[in-house]
């Protein structure tokens, strides 16, 4: 176990080194650069831009210094917002990110698979054709088409909560339901067809026959099983509801994450994309490996070696 948890480190260590690499060499072969507007620079100007940030050092030198910033959890300077750096634009945009994206985590916890359980406990009934069909609808309408459709009927037409900001509490609610709407509508898919696959195991079988309470076959035996894929699922989710979405929160004007996300590629901010495509490769490979720790936990027939053979 202690092998494979190192191993998976350095793994993680490598990877993230590669993201690193191929972010900053992709950014640097973007046409132009980071000063580049519609409104030209004097030459002058742009000539002590470029020395004030060393752009006019050669690209390997330039490399070398990221990489070192990177592993002294600097990201750098923003070269738009003066004053700022990278670290402080994400620390001020996690805040919101992260309260809107835990919000939005419970709602898919808590709907999600209760909703995909019902669903399997009455197969081909009206509780199931119902959860199916508006699990569909889910999975079909993209988040932007719920969140201008919700934004236009509660917020336009009803008023019940405002357009936009998180001014009190209900700035919460429309963007919590945009962003949580297609994973619940997976989750609970995907948790009613692991539960129906479980139910037909052999194992499920021998435990009624014993003569087991329906309550103790199907929470002891039936649903811890079948969350083993649910769980694979809640990795990535977790990432991505927690780092923001970009198109979620340009639409509701939430000063997160992916808003100042989208914001620092319109600028032409090179180390805000970069810093911020580091800090969500960072944290999905974090929760993917927090995953597999607990698979250990749903199914200790799981076993982890550094040597496969």
């Amino acid at each position: 176990m202690t092998a494979y948890v190192v191993q998976r480190l350095l793994l993680m260590l490598v990877t993230l080194f590669a993201i690193i690499t191929l972010t900053f060499f992709l950014m640097h072969a973007v046409p132009g650069g980071p000063f580049t507007s519609e409104k030209m620079l004097q030459p002058e100007i742009q000539a002590a831009l470029n020395a004030k940030y060393h752009l006019d050092d050669p690209l390997w030198l330039q490399y070398l210094t990221y990489l070192r910033g990177v592993l002294s959890l600097d990201l750098g300077p923003s070269f738009k917002y003066a004053g700022m750096s990278v670290n402080e634009i994400i620390a001020e945009g996690l805040p919101v990110t992260m309260k809107t994206g835990a919000l939005a985590l419970i709602c898919v916890v808590a709907l999600g698979v209760p909703l995909g359980i019902v669903a399997a406990l009455n197969r081909n009934r009206w509780p199931d054709t119902l959860v199916m069909v508006i699990a569909t609808i889910g999975v079909a309408v993209p988040s932007y088409v719920i969140a201008t459709v919700a934004l236009y009927i509660f917020a336009l037409r009803l008023g019940w909560v405002p357009t936009f900001g998180l001014d009190d509490w209900r700035g919460y609610f429309l963007p919590v339901f945009a962003l949580s709407g297609f994973w619940i509508s997976f989750i609970a898919r995907l948790a009613r067809s692991s539960l129906l696959e479980t139910l037909q195991q052999d194992y499920m079988m021998t435990a009624k026959a014993k003569g087991l309470k329906r309550g103790t076959v199907l929470f002891k035996h039936g649903l811890r099983n079948s969350l083993i894929p649910v769980v694979t699922v809640l990795g990535p989710v977790v990432a991505n509801l927690l780092t923001g979405s970009f198109v979620i929160e340009q639409i509701f004007a939430l000063p997160g994450i992916g808003r100042h996300f989208v914001l620092s590629i319109t600028n032409r901010d090179y180390t805000a994309i970069m810093g911020i495509t580091i800090f969500y490769a960072a944290v999905l490979m974090v929760m993917i490996f927090i995953v597999d720790m607990l698979y250990l936990v749903l199914d200790p027939r799981i076993k982890y070696r550094a040597d496969p053979k």
